[in-house]
C-alpha cells in the first residue's frame, strides 16, 4: 500500500506511515468529543484539568523511562509492549468509565505513551536519510489530516446515539483499529542497525550506568544556542497543542454554544484546507525557506485564535475561517519543525537526547491542564489567549533562531 502511493519511502518509514491511518482515523474522531464526554459524565473543568495534568505527570515519568526502554528493548518492541498497553487497554478503559476515578486509571496508563513515542521516532528516523526527513513528516502530517476527515463520523454516532454512547462507541474503534496497526507496523518493519547497537550496549551496562549517561544527553540539550532555541519553539508549539487538544472543543460548545454535533466539522475542514495548502502551498516553499514558512505558519496561527476571543460568535463562517487560518499555518510549519528538530539530534544518541528533551516537554506543559481549567473558570477566553501567547512566543524565538543561523552561515 505505501508503496504504491508512497513511492519515495524507503523500509521503516514506509511500514510505519502505512498502518499510520488505522491510528489517526479514530483517534481524529474522539478526540474531538473527549473533553465534552467527561463533562457530560459528571467531571468539572477543573477536574478535567487535573486530569490532564495528571496525564502529562504521568509521561514524564515514562519519557525519562523512554530512552532507556527504548535502547534496551529496541525500537520494534518497546513500540509494541508500550503501545497496547498504553492505547489499546486505555482506549477500553475510557469506553467504559462511569465516573471521575475511570478517567483517571485511564489517563495514568495512557500516560505511558512517551516511551512509544521516543521509540516511533527512533524507528522511522534512524534509517532514513537527513534530506527526506522532511518528506516523512510532511506525510505523517497529510495521514494525520486525511484521519481529520473521518472526524465527522464522530458527529454522526453522537447525533444517533447521543453524546456518552456515541463516544463509547468510538473508544471502542479506537482500541479495536489501533491494536491491528500496532501488530501490521510490527510485522512491516525491522529493528534499525542504531537499536541492534544499542540494545548490545545497554545490556552490558546495566540500568544504572545507563540512566547515569543520561547526564550527556542533558548536556546535548544545552550544548548549542541554536539547538536550545529551536527546542523552546518545539516545547512552546506542544503547550498550545496540549490547551488547544483540551478545551477548545469545549470553548465552541460551552461558550460560543456550537452545537456538539457540528464541532466534528471543525477537525474535518481543517484537513480539507491542509491537504490543498499540501498541493498548492509547500511546492513552492524552497529549503531554504523552510524557517521562514514556519514563522508564517505561527503568524496565520496567532491570528485564527484571536478571531475567536475578540469576537466571539456562533456564527460558522467565522468559526470556519478562524479554522482555515489555523490549517494552513499548521500545515506549513509542523512538517518543518519536527524535521528541524530531528536533523539537530544526533542519531547516536537519538533515544537519550529524545527521551528528554520529552521529559522537558513535559514538565513545562504539565501545568497546562490546571492552568487551562482553572482559566476556564475565570472565563473561557483565557486558555484561547494563552494558546495565541505561545504561538506569538514561539515566532519571536523562530525570528532569533533565523538571525543566528543567518550570521554563523547555517542551514534554514
Amino acid at each position: 500500500m505505501a508503496r504504491t502511493f508512497f513511492p519515495k519511502l524507503r523500509g521503516n518509514s514506509r511500514g510505519c506511515l502505512a498502518f499510520e491511518p488505522f491510528f489517526l482515523i479514530p483517534y481524529s474522531m474522539v478526540a474531538t468529543y473527549a473533553t465534552l464526554y467527561m463533562y457530560e459524565l459528571g467531571v468539572t473543568e477543573t477536574n478535567i484539568g487535573w486530569i490532564t495534568t495528571l496525564g502529562l505527570l504521568v509521561q514524564v515519568m515514562a519519557a525519562f523511562m523512554s530512552g532507556y526502554l527504548t535502547d534496551r528493548l529496541g525500537r520494534k518492541r518497546a513500540i509494541l509492549i508500550f503501545d497496547v498497553l498504553s492505547w489499546s487497554v486505555a482506549m477500553l478503559i475510557f469506553a467504559f468509565s462511569q465516573n471521575v476515578w475511570f478517567f483517571v486509571i485511564a489517563t495514568f496508563i495512557n500516560g505511558l505513551q512517551r516511551v512509544p513515542h521516543v521509540a516511533f521516532y527512533c524507528l522511522i528516523v534512524e534509517d532514513t536519510p537527513p534530506k527526506d526527513r522532511t518528506y516523512v513528516f510532511t506525510l505523517l502530517q497529510i495521514i494525520g489530516v486525511v484521519g481529520g476527515l473521518f472526524a465527522p463520523l464522530g458527529g454522526l454516532l453522537v447525533k444517533h446515539y447521543g453524546l456518552v454512547d456515541g463516544t463509547r462507541i468510538m473508544y471502542v474503534m479506537c482500541s479495536v483499529l489501533m491494536t491491528f496497526q500496532f501488530i501490521g507496523r510490527h510485522l512491516t518493519t525491522k529493528e534499525t542497525e542504531m537499536g541492534y547497537r544499542k540494545m548490545k550496549e545497554t545490556k552490558e551496562l546495566g540500568l544504572k550506568a545507563s540512566l547515569i549517561d543520561y547526564s550527556s544527553a542533558i548536556r546535548d540539550l544545552f550544548a548549542s544556542r541554536s539547538l536550545m532555541l529551536i527546542f523552546v519553539v518545539y516545547i512552546l508549539f506542544n503547550f498550545q497543542m496540549t490547551l488547544k487538544t483540551t478545551y477548545l472543543s469545549l470553548y465552541l460548545a460551552d461558550y460560543l454554544h456550537v452545537d456538539s454535533g457540528l464541532i466534528s466539522l471543525v477537525p474535518a475542514v481543517s484537513s480539507i484546507i491542509m491537504l490543498l495548502a499540501l498541493w498548492f502551498i509547500m511546492p513552492k516553499i524552497r529549503a531554504e525557506k523552510e524557517t521562514l514558512s514556519m514563522m508564517a505558519g505561527f503568524a496565520l496561527s496567532v491570528l485564527s485564535n484571536v478571531m475567536l476571543v475578540l469576537w466571539p460568535t456562533s456564527s460558522l463562517l467565522w468559526i470556519g475561517l478562524s479554522t482555515v487560518l489555523a490549517a494552513v499555518g499548521l500545515m506549513i510549519s509542523s512538517p518543518y519543525l519536527e524535521a528541524a528538530v530531528q536533523n539537530a539530534i544526533d542519531d547516536e544518541k537519538r533515544a537519550k537526547v529524545f527521551s528528554m528533551l520529552s521529559v522537558v516537554i513535559l514538565l513545562l506543559t504539565s501545568p497546562a491542564g490546571i492552568v487551562g481549567g482553572w482559566a476556564y473558570t475565570l472565563d473561557p477566553r483565557i486558555p484561547i489567549w494563552i494558546i495565541t501567547a505561545s504561538f506569538a512566543a514561539a515566532f519571536v524565538f523562530l525570528m532569533i533562531y533565523l538571525n543566528r543561523t543567518r550570521k554563523s552561515g547555517l542551514a534554514l
